[in-house]
């Protein structure tokens, strides 16, 4: 996984984390996304 796409996710991650909905999908659906 380059670079880029990890440092995205991690944003994603850490900006879904605190809202009432599961961070969990959408790290599944963030590499989908980016390709």
């Amino acid at each position: 996984m380059p670079l880029h796409q990890v440092i995205i996710l991690a944003i994603v991650q850490g900006i879904t984390e605190f809202l009432p909905i599961s961070s969990s999908a959408h790290l599944a659906l963030a590499p989908w996304l980016l390709n």
